[in-house]
């Protein structure tokens, strides 16, 4: 009568002789320092409804430390911490957040009706997070499961080989079946422990910090408000652009040059030419075009904010733009000013190497930061009267793909390291990066995308209509001319012809 219990101590002692075993040992360290962020990573998010948006609800990889905060991640890849919902554990509440949704009957997306719904969006988040911990319990088991698995065939090996090494002494199965069984119990129990026990560190952490929330702007932090609409009302105007020097044609004829007339003192400070993207525009469509680009503009200073050049306080564009009576399309070209473009030009021309950490470091950050500016113009962008249609306008690689030692605006100015393959291939590189987030974030809110065929310095233009790009020996370097001008005119009037419901993933460019 006793051998029962007898037998349930025996395998008891057994299964602790099994977790203090080496293979054991490894296999749990492997599921807590490894199997979490993979299953952090492998499970899916949880979409929820809050504040009248779609969220999504998953947890972060955990970055190698005790506690971290939770995490927003917007369009563009933009990521930034909830420092309000500090979690203690590898498990880091993570909300995927889209382009704001404005209500059916076009009302505030953000108000007084969210502090009442306050208490319901808590709810709903934890509620999405505890989901999606559970499918994650689930997939961590399954990947417990696996890893024990390997972990057993590779104990089957070991065992062969000491085998062979004794004379071929047999191995059975059955004296390796109970102590694998038993590990895979090990591995399974202290990994349910250790997701739960996270688990809790985790819900607890999110519960706290998200008590404090009142409103959507509680949640992902404030954000700078839409520019006002400033200076007079503007009729006649069908489309606008908007954006940096690119666009405005820096370099080119003043405006007014040809005919005499006198131009705009935010004309004047912003170096608009005769040639720049809206006069092309004009000529191309046959409409009146309103040309708001500045050279220096960025989106915090120019597009979103007011920015001063050459002693002139130039409004922000997005608020003329809001001035704009029955405006049907914007055509925006930004990027390099934000990320400082010039400064890594200067890096990489100047030193032997250009790719270290400083360097890169300092590129995510401009990036990330970037990335954050674009969802905010974006959204004014799609907030516009009417909701005109919007070109977003990527970033040229001016230099070619393959390095020519004869090019002189490769090799710099004189006692400079000048340009070379690997500089060639950092910084187009980061060119890609720039328009993944122009893309990314142009999807997202479904605006059109347009990628001007400029020919590269050094490289003949195949219709020998002359050079796109001003080199170095040019008072505008890396700036289009008159031709490159027409060129990105040429894109973005390609992408206004594509109707909206024939609009392709792909950016537009002109064959």
């Amino acid at each position: 009568m006793s051998t029962r219990p007898d037998s349930r101590r025996s395998w008891f002692r057994a299964l602790l002789r099994e977790a203090r075993s080496l293979p054991t040992l490894l296999l749990v360290a492997l599921i807590a320092v490894a199997g979490i962020p993979l299953v952090i990573m492998l499970t899916p998010e949880k979409h929820v409804e809050v504040f009248g948006q779609d969220v999504g609800v998953g947890a972060r990889v955990p970055p190698l430390s005790l506690s971290g905060p939770a995490q927003i991640s917007q369009i563009g890849n933009a990521r930034f911490d909830l420092t309000g919902v500090e979690v203690w554990g590898p498990i880091r509440p993570r909300l995927s957040i889209g382009p704001l949704t404005r209500p059916a009957d076009n009302g505030p997306v953000l108000g007084p009706h969210t502090v009442d719904e306050a208490g319901g969006a808590v709810h709903t988040l934890v509620e999405g997070f505890a989901t999606w911990y559970l499918w994650g319990a689930a997939v961590l088991v399954a990947v417990t499961i696996v890893a024990s698995g390997l972990m057993g065939c590779l104990r089957l090996l070991v065992a062969l080989r000491r085998a062979r090494r004794k004379h071929h002494q047999p191995v059975h199965w059955d004296d390796h079946a109970g102590p694998i069984g038993r590990m895979t119990t090990v591995a399974v129990t202290a990994a349910v422990l250790i997701w739960g026990g996270a688990g809790v560190a985790a819900l607890h952490g999110t519960a706290s910090g998200l008590g404090k929330v009142t409103s959507l702007s509680d949640l992902v932090g404030a954000r700078t408000v839409s520019p006002s609409p400033v200076g007079p009302p503007v009729t006649g105007a069908t489309g606008a652009v908007i954006g940096d020097s690119r666009a405005a044609r820096i370099g080119g004829p003043p405006v007014g040059a040809a005919d005499g007339a006198e131009a705009d003192p935010d004309d004047v400070a912003c170096a608009r030419s005769a040639d720049s993207t809206a006069a092309e525009l004009e000529m191309l469509r046959g409409e009146q075009v309103l040309n708001l680009a500045c050279a220096g503009a960025s989106v915090p200073a120019g597009l979103r904010g007011p920015m001063v050049r050459n002693g002139v306080t130039v409004p922000p564009q997005v608020g003329r733009l809001k001035q704009v009576q029955d405006l049907q399309w914007v055509v925006v070209a930004v990027g390099p000013n934000d990320l400082a473009w010039s400064d890594f030009l200067l890096y990489c021309y100047g030193l032997p190497t250009c790719d270290d950490r400083l360097s890169d470091g300092e590129f995510e950050a401009r990036l990330a930061t970037f990335a954050r500016d674009v969802g905010a113009l974006f959204g004014d962008l799609d907030a516009l009267p009417g909701r005109p249609r919007v070109v977003v306008t990527l970033s040229y690689d001016p230099f070619p793909s393959a390095f020519d030692p004869a090019c002189p605006d490769m090799r710099g100015p004189a006692g400079t390291a000048g340009l070379d393959q690997e500089k060639l291939d950092l910084l187009a590189e980061r060119n890609r990066r720039l328009n993944d987030v122009l893309a990314d974030g142009a999807s997202r809110y479904g605006f059109t995308t347009a990628s001007p065929n400029l020919t590269p310095l050094c490289a003949s233009s195949p219709d020998r209509m002359g050079a796109d790009l001003q080199g170095l020996d040019q008072q505008d370097p890396f700036h289009p001319t008159a031709i490159g001008s027409l060129r990105m005119a040429a894109s973005a009037a390609a992408a206004l012809a594509v109707p909206r419901e024939e609009q392709q993933d792909n950016p537009v460019s002109p064959g």
